[in-house]
């Protein structure tokens, strides 16, 4: 697997899964119909910089998309979302991904990451907090996930 900064041309090989993955309603609190202008711009918008995980075929299975979660005196405390293609998950993709962006952010300047609305029932709580993440707080009932009803969203944190 390789690990890159994105470049332009990617979207497109992002966009499916991204689609699909928001679509789903099960992680993430955008709109569910995101048109994909909208959804280019939330992911590799202003500010951001976007990582993809190639296979060893070349194909785009995974992409992260950080950016600076405040600004002023406090920029130097990123933000970060992670998508892993729902057909190539259990490879082993979100882990690498996750390890490369943290590294890469603190190279960056960042002294922090922090998420702020992770879905209670998303099996990625147990990556995040086996990377180091905490659970500051739980907003309870603020996430109306599609097959579970009302679950919480957790603010999670680590330094870098």
């Amino acid at each position: 697997m390789m690990i890159r900064d994105a470049r332009d041309d990617d979207w497109q090989r992002i966009w499916p899964f991204w689609r699909r993955i928001v679509r789903a309603g099960e992680t993430y609190t955008w709109d569910t119909d995101t048109a994909e202008p909208e959804a280019r711009a939330l992911w590799t918008g202003p500010g951001r910089r976007v990582f993809v995980v190639e296979d060893d075929a070349g194909t785009i299975v995974a992409s992260a998309s950080v950016k600076a979660n405040y600004g002023g005196a406090a920029a130097d405390v990123a933000n970060a979302g992670f998508m892993v293609d729902p057909d190539r998950g259990g490879h082993g993709y979100g882990r690498a991904l996750a390890e490369h962006v943290l590294a890469e952010a603190r190279a960056d300047g960042y002294r922090a990451m922090v998420f702020n609305a992770v879905v209670e029932t998303n099996p990625a709580v147990r990556l995040w907090s086996s990377l180091g993440f905490t659970i500051l707080g739980t907003v309870p009932d603020a996430f109306d996930h599609p097959r579970h009803g009302r679950v919480g969203l957790h603010v999670m944190h680590r330094a870098l």
